[in-house]
């Protein structure tokens, strides 16, 4: 794989996502027909008083997430990443309690937050509603693709 994937495990109890996590960054740069990239991601699977830490201090918000992302370098959408892409972190209760509350399979959610810390770390945004609608839409589509049911659809049937 042209992306190669350092997994982290410093808290929780999570499962063996080495698979899931390679076939979610390839189902990614194959929808964005970006195949010829060769970088590294970095993956750390933590807890939720490890995440509310680093959402305090990075992002004012002292509270847990299911999915943080910090990317090595700033690259605007569309533009081919460099040799690091960052890091993608996510939090085990939160994401486990989300996919019950949820109804779906933990590695869907997972699958999900991957797709969707990596799109953060490939320049998309959902700061404003059209960046909002942009990478929603992606999501989806590669969701899809994967056999993951669209996840925003949960949020429409809820309201």
């Amino acid at each position: 794989m042209p992306v190669e994937i350092d997994i982290a495990e410093n808290a929780g109890e999570w499962p063996d996502l080495e698979e899931l996590a390679q076939r979610a960054v390839a189902h990614v740069f194959a929808a964005l027909e970006m195949t010829q990239v060769e970088s590294e991601l970095s993956l750390v699977l933590t807890d939720d008083a490890e995440i509310q830490k680093l959402n305090a201090s990075w992002r004012k918000k002292d509270k847990p997430t299911n999915v943080l992302s910090f990317p090595a370098f700033e690259i605007a959408v569309g533009q081919k990443p460099g040799p690091m892409l960052g890091d993608i972190i996510l939090a085990y209760e939160t994401v486990k309690r989300e996919a019950g509350e949820e109804s779906k399979s933990f590695e869907d959610h997972t699958s999900h937050l991957i797709v969707h810390g990596l799109l953060h770390l490939l320049g998309y945004d959902h700061e404003n509603d059209t960046d909002a609608e942009q990478m929603e839409g992606l999501e989806t589509i590669i969701l899809g693709k994967m056999g993951i049911r669209d996840p925003y659809a949960l949020d429409e049937i809820a309201s």
